[in-house]
C-alpha cells in the first residue's frame, strides 16, 4: 500500500504545543468575560485547524502530561528541576483545551507515571505497524527518535506554532547526520537543558554525532572512552554517568497500556452545540468560524444548522457608512471590550478622503470632512490608548498629523510584524499580505485604468481584513520578536513620522556649487582619459571598456562574468595597483565624482518647498533591524572623503534655532562584542579608556601601547570588524594588502590573545544551526535557514551573515530604544529642540535657543543607558551651524 492510500494518524502533544502557543500569544490579549486567560487555547486549537486542513488526518489523538513528575523523576530527582514555575496565566487552560477537543469529538489521552511523548511514542509503535502514516506533532527533541519510513515528525519552528518543519528520515539524516533512532545518543552526550540534564562539558553536536557514527551507542563510546584523545576525552571519562544517566531517561516507552489503539481514534464529526457551547465561553467567535468551515469542508459537521454558519464564516461584513451620533455608538460598542479595532486611513492627492474601522465581525466606513462637528467621537478615539491595529501605520500617521488629527493606541502594525517573521522579505503591500497570510485574494483594481473595471474594496473591509492578519501573525510570532514589536518597533512608528514630518534644512546654494564642481572634474578627468589612449569612449559602458583595457592596453583579465571581464569598482581598483595606468586611474576618478554628483543632484531632487529635506524612513528596509532612509537616501553620503563632508556642510539649523547636534556611539558593533563574548581583555579595553585598536594591537604585537605604529592600528581595526563579519585570513589579507601567511598569523595571535571572542564567534554559528535563527540582546530574531543548506555557497553566506546578526542587530535596537527615550524626554521637558535623522549609528538634532545643555545632556544620557553592557556605551557629541561643523 502507498502512503497516499494509507490511513493518516495524527497524535499530537498537547502540552508541549499549549505551552508553546501561550508564549507566542500576548497573555493579556486573549482574557474572556470570566476573567480567564485563553492565549494558549487560542494558539493550539488555531494551529489545529491549520492541520487538519494541511494533513486530513483519518485518525487523531492529544496527549497530555499529568504532572512533571513520572517514573524519571524518581530515578533522577532532579529532571525537569528547572523548569521554573508554570504562569498563572496558564492556569485552567488546559481543562478548557481538553473540554474544546472533547467537542470536537478527538480522544485526549494521559497516563499516571508516564509523559505525553512516552504515550506518542506507543501509539506512533502501534500505528506503523498496523499500516497507518503516522504524524507526531511536538516541540520535544526526544520525538525526533519515534521518525522512520512510516512516521514523520512535525516540529514547531521558531514562530511559536504556526509553522512546522518536517522531519521524516532523510531530513533528520541530512540535519544530523545519524538515524533518527540515534538522536538519543547525541542528546545524552550534549544535554538537554530544559530537562535538566547535564552533558558532558566540551562536547558539543558535532563530538557527538562524531562519536555516535564511530561507536553507534553511548554505551559503546564509554566502553571505548580510553581510544578518546584530548581535552573531551579526558572529560568524557570524567563525566561519563551524565551520559548514561541521560541516555537512560531519554528513551520513550513504546509499551505504555492505554485504553485505546490507533483504530479507535478515528476521526469523527464535531459536536457542533458542544463547540458552541465552549467557544462561547472562551469568545473565539472567529475561531468557531474558521473551525465550522473548515470541518464543513472535510465533511466533518452533521446538522442543517452549520450550512448558513459556515457561508456566514467566509462573508465580509457589510459596509455601513456612518457620521455623529451612529459613529460615536459604534466606536463605543467597539472599544468597550478592549478588543482591538483594524484602522484604514483612506488618502488622496488631497489628503484624507476616509477612515476604515473594523471589528471581527463588522465594519465602518467614515467620509472624512475636516472641520465639521460630526467627527468629534472619531478625533476623540483616534487619541484615545484604544488598541489599534494598523498596515503600515507610519504613512497614515503622518497624513493624521498632517489634517491636524492626533492618533495614539497603536497596538499592532502588519507590516510590522511580517518582517520580523520573514526579515529577509516579507510582502509590502496589504494585498500581498492577504494572499501571503490568509492565502486569500483581496480585489484590486488596475492602477492604469482611468475607469477602474473591478470595484476596489472598502477601506473598512481593508481594516477588517488587517485584524484577520493580525490574528495569524500573533499566533506566528515568538515571544522576544513580540517584545521587539511592542516595546521597539511599534512606538518607534510614531517618533519616525515625526522625523520625516519635521525635515532638515538645506542650502541649496551649497549643493548647486558642488554640482557644479563635480561636474568639471568629473568632464576634466574624461577628458584627460580620452587622451591617454587617443580617442572618446562611453566611461560609464562595461563593454566598451572591456574592450580598451583588454584589447587596446593589453592589460591583466580581471574575474570572468557573463558578457567578459568584470569593470566593477573593486576589480579594477585591484587592476590598479597591480598594474597601474593613468587611464586606469583616472577613470576611477571620473566614477568617484559621478557617483557624487549623483548623490547631489538627488538631493537637489528631494528638497521641497519649505526649503528641507524630508526622508522617508523604512523600519522594514534591512535584515538586521537597523533603518534605511529613501527618497532621498541620506546614509550614502561619504563621510571620509572631502566631497563627503562638503556635502554635509549643506545641511543646517533652521532659521529660528541656533545650531545642530550629532552624537554618535563610538565603536558601539565591537563594545557589544565585547558584551556578548565576555572577553576579559576586549572588556577591559573598554573600561580602560584606552584607544581600543592601540590597546588590542600592544597585545597582539607584544609592544606598549604607544609604540603601536598607525600601520598596527589599521590590521588590528580591520580584524577586528572582518572577524564579526566573517572575513577570511584571505580576505583580510586582499584588504590589508599582506600575505595570507601573514593575515593568517595575525588572526591567530589575536585569538590567542581574545579567546574568548573565537568561543563566541563559532557558538554563535553552531547555536544557530541548531535553533534555525540568531538573537539579539533584546529578542529580536533572525532565521537562517541556509545554514544546514547542502548547498555550500549559499551555507557559507549565511555564516557568515549569522556571525554579525546578533551584534547588528543589537546596535540597531539600543539606537532605536534611545531615539524612543530622548522623544519622550523632549516631551517631558517641554523642549523646542527636535530629533531630526538618523544615519547609520548617529542621530542629528536641530537646537532650539537656550536648550543647549538641557538637550546635551538628555541625549547623553538616553543613548548611553540604552542598554546595560558589561562595558560603558560612549557617546560623542559634536555641535555647529551644519552636519559637517558639528562632526566630532
Amino acid at each position: 500500500m502507498s502512503d497516499s492510500e494509507k490511513p493518516t494518524l495524527l497524535i499530537i502533544d498537547g502540552h508541549s504545543l499549549a505551552f508553546r502557543a501561550f508564549y507566542a500569544l500576548p497573555v493579556d490579549s486573549f482574557v474572556n468575560r470570566e476573567g480567564q486567560h485563553t492565549n494558549a487555547i487560542h494558539g493550539f486549537i488555531a494551529m489545529l485547524i491549520m492541520l487538519l486542513t494541511r494533513e486530513n488526518p483519518s485518525h487523531i489523538a492529544v496527549a497530555f502530561d499529568i504532572s512533571r513528575y513520572s517514573f524519571r523523576t524518581r530515578d533522577y530527582p532532579e529532571y525537569k528541576g528547572t523548569r521554573g514555575d508554570t504562569p498563572p496565566e496558564f492556569g485552567g487552560q488546559i481543562p478548557l483545551l481538553e473540554e474544546a477537543l472533547h467537542a470536537m469529538n478527538i480522544t485526549t489521552l494521559s497516563k499516571e507515571d508516564f509523559e505525553a511523548d512516552d504515550i506518542l511514542a506507543t501509539l506512533a509503535k502501534q500505528g506503523a505497524a498496523e499500516g497507518y502514516r503516522v504524524l507526531v506533532v511536538s516541540g520535544d527533541r526526544d520525538t525526533i527518535q519515534l521518525v522512520n519510513d512510516d512516521v514523520t515528525l512535525l516540529y514547531p519552528q521558531v514562530r511559536g506554532v504556526s509553522e512546522l518543519k518536517r522531519y521524516d528520515r532523510e531530513a533528520v539524516l541530512e540535519r544530523y547526520g545519524i538515524e533518527p533512532y540515534q538522536y538519543p545518543e547525541i542528546a545524552a552526550l550534549v544535554g538537554e537543558t530544559s530537562d535538566n540534564l547535564t552533558g558532558i562539558d566540551k562536547v558539543g553536536e558535532k563530538t557527538a554525532v562524531k562519536w555516535v557514527q564511530q561507536y553507534g551507542t553511548v554505551d559503546e563510546i564509554v566502553a571505548h572512552a580510553d581510544e578518546i584523545k584530548g581535552v573531551v576525552g579526558e572529560k568524557l571519562r570524567e563525566q561519563k554517568e551524565n551520559a548514561l544517566r541521560n541516555r537512560r531517561l531519554n528513551k520513550l516507552i513504546d509499551d505504555v497500556e492505554l485504553p485505546v489503539g490507533p483504530a479507535d481514534l478515528e476521526r469523527r464529526p464535531i459536536n457542533e452545540q458542544a463547540v458552541r457551547d465552549i467557544f462561547g465561553r472562551l469568545q473565539f467567535k472567529t475561531l468557531l468560524e474558521r473551525l465550522l468551515k473548515t470541518a464543513e469542508a472535510e465533511g466533518q459537521l452533521e446538522g442543517s444548522v452549520a450550512d448558513g454558519v459556515s457561508s456566514a464564516a467566509t462573508a465580509i461584513p457589510p459596509v455601513r457608512t456612518m457620521i455623529d451620533e451612529e459613529l460615536a455608538l459604534w466606536l463605543a460598542r467597539a472599544s468597550a471590550d478592549g478588543k482591538p479595532v483594524g484602522v484604514q486611513v483612506e488618502r488622496g492627492h488631497l489628503g484624507i478622503t476616509g477612515f476604515g474601522l473594523a471589528t471581527q465581525d463588522d465594519s465602518a466606513y467614515v467620509p472624512w470632512a475636516p472641520g465639521r462637528p460630526d467627527y468629534t467621537a472619531l478625533e476623540e478615539w483616534l487619541s484615545s490608548s484604544a488598541p489599534k491595529y494598523f498596515f503600515h501605520a507610519k504613512p497614515q500617521f503622518k497624513a493624521l498629523s498632517r489634517a491636524g488629527l492626533v492618533v495614539d493606541g497603536l497596538a499592532f502594525d502588519t507590516r510590522l510584524a511580517g518582517w520580523l517573521l520573514r526579515p529577509g522579505g516579507g510582502p509590502q503591500t496589504l494585498a500581498e499580505q492577504v494572499y501571503d497570510v490568509l492565502g486569500e485574494s483581496l480585489p484590486q483594481s488596475d492602477p492604469n485604468q482611468l475607469v477602474p473595471l473591478t470595484e476596489p474594496v472598502s477601506a473598512a473591509t481593508e481594516a477588517w481584513y488587517v485584524l484577520r492578519i493580525a490574528e495569524a501573525q500573533s499566533i506566528a510570532i515568538d515571544e522576544g520578536s513580540r517584545r521587539v514589536l511592542d516595546e521597539i518597533e511599534l512606538p518607534l512608528v510614531a517618533v519616525l513620522a515625526e522625523m520625516e514630518l519635521t525635515g532638515v534644512t538645506v542650502n541649496a546654494e551649497v549643493l548647486a556649487r558642488l554640482r557644479g564642481e563635480l561636474t568639471d572634474k568629473a568632464n576634466d578627468y574624461a577628458a584627460r582619459a580620452y587622451a591617454e589612449i587617443g580617442h572618446e569612449v562611453n566611461l560609464g559602458s562595461p563593454k566598451q571598456l572591456q574592450q580598451v583595457l583588454f584589447d587596446e592596453l593589453q592589460m591583466p583579465k580581471t574575474r570572468s562574468t557573463k558578457t567578459g571581464y568584470s569593470t566593477d569598482a573593486a576589480s579594477l581598483a585591484d587592476l590598479q595597483e597591480q598594474n597601474p595606468h593613468p587611464f586606469l586611474d583616472l577613470l576611477l576618478q571620473h566614477r568617484d565624482a559621478s557617483k557624487l554628483r549623483q548623490i547631489i543632484e538627488t538631493l537637489e531632487r528631494g528638497v521641497e518647498a519649505d526649503g528641507r529635506i524630508h526622508t522617508t524612513y523604512d523600519q522594514t528596509g534591512t535584515t538586521t533591524g537597523r533603518i534605511s532612509s529613501n527618497d532621498p537616501n541620506l546614509q550614502n553620503i561619504p563621510v571620509r572623503t572631502e566631497e563627503g563632508r562638503e556635502i554635509r556642510s549643506a545641511f543646517e539649523h533652521g532659521e529660528d534655532f541656533e545650531s545642530l547636534l550629532t552624537a554618535d556611539y563610538s565603536q558601539i558593533e565591537m563594545r557589544i562584542m565585547a558584551h556578548l563574548s565576555e572577553d576579559a581583555g576586549l572588556i577591559e579595553a573598554f573600561k580602560s579608556g584606552e584607544d581600543l585598536h592601540r590597546f588590542v594591537g600592544a597585545r597582539i604585537f607584544g609592544v606598549t601601547p604607544a609604540e603601536v605604529t598607525p600601520a598596527m592600528r589599521t590590521k588590528v581595526k580591520a580584524m577586528s570588524y572582518g572577524l564579526a563579519y566573517g572575513l577570511s585570513a584571505f580576505g583580510l589579507s586582499k584588504q590589508l594588502r599582506i600575505e595570507t601567511s601573514e593575515a593568517r598569523q595575525l588572526m591567530t595571535d589575536y585569538f590567542t590573545r581574545f579567546g574568548a571572542v573565537r568561543d563566541y564567534l563559532r557558538n554563535v554559528v553552531e547555536q544557530a544551526r541548531v535553533d534555525g535563527y540568531t538573537e539579539t540582546i533584546f529578542g529580536r530574531r533572525r532565521p537562517f535557514a541556509d545554514l544546514t543548506s547542502t548547498n555550500r555557497v549559499l551555507r557559507d553566506n549565511a555564516e557568515r551573515a549569522a556571525l554579525n546578526a546578533p551584534i547588528q542587530g543589537s546596535a540597531a535596537d539600543i539606537l532605536k530604544i534611545a531615539m524612543l527615550n530622548i522623544s519622550a524626554d523632549l516631551i517631558d521637558q517641554s523642549l523646542n529642540s527636535r530629533m531630526l535623522l538618523q544615519v547609520h549609528d548617529e542621530l542629528i538634532f536641530e537646537v532650539a535657543p537656550g536648550e543647549w545643555d538641557a538637550l546635551e545632556a538628555i541625549v547623553r544620557n538616553r543613548m548611553a543607558t540604552a542598554a546595560e553592557l558589561r562595558v560603558p556605551l560612549d557617546v560623542q557629541v559634536g555641535r555647529g551651524a551644519n552636519w559637517d561643523d558639528a562632526a566630532h
